[in-house]
């Protein structure tokens, strides 16, 4: 497997939507003190880091990680081995994803984070892909909507590569 020579989506296309959901979050958010987001690693750190940049709120951050798939091909559970260490309960939690593709890694932690008894759970990703949805999740915050591609850079990866790059660029077969 080798990422596209061009990018699938610019700096600027990125930076642009970044700019835009933090727009949105901070209008949804600017009247509570008790905004948490939950970052999706691995994947979702580059994102989170750009758009808490841009929220001008008190807010604080938690980690959560899911395992689902090696490579390109699901395991068959979503694992959780990293949970958020500070108590949910009662606090505005958004949960920031890089990708929401088949929905079953993203049911599985927002159902994780909802026993924990937040006053709100909402779901914010930089990339959604509806045409593979197979477990129905709506996020209430999207970057950019695009089509079925395996999508590697700003945060995603391809068996941990690619993570690095400023751009994001479809992953194509040898």
């Amino acid at each position: 497997m080798h990422r596209s020579s061009e990018p699938f989506l610019s700096e600027n296309q990125i930076q642009d939507a970044v700019t835009r959901l933090a727009g949105e979050i901070s209008e949804r958010y600017r009247n509570r003190d008790n905004l948490v987001l939950v970052v999706v690693l691995k994947g979702g750190t580059v994102f989170a880091s750009d758009l808490m940049r841009q929220i001008p709120l008190p807010l604080a951050v938690e980690y959560i990680r899911a395992k689902s798939y090696d490579g390109i091909d699901f395991l068959g559970d979503v694992l959780l081995p990293v949970l958020p260490e500070q108590p949910l309960r009662g606090k505005s939690v958004l949960v920031i994803e890089d990708i929401l593709d088949t929905g079953r890694t993203t049911s599985a932690i927002m159902k994780t984070l909802s026993e924990h008894d937040p006053a709100s759970l909402e779901l914010c990703v930089l990339l959604d892909k509806p045409s593979r949805r197979v477990v129905p999740v709506d996020a209430q915050y999207i970057g950019i909507t695009i089509e079925d591609r395996f999508v590697v850079g700003y945060g995603l990866d391809h068996d941990e590569r690619f993570r690095n790059l400023p751009e994001i660029y479809t992953l194509e077969e040898d």
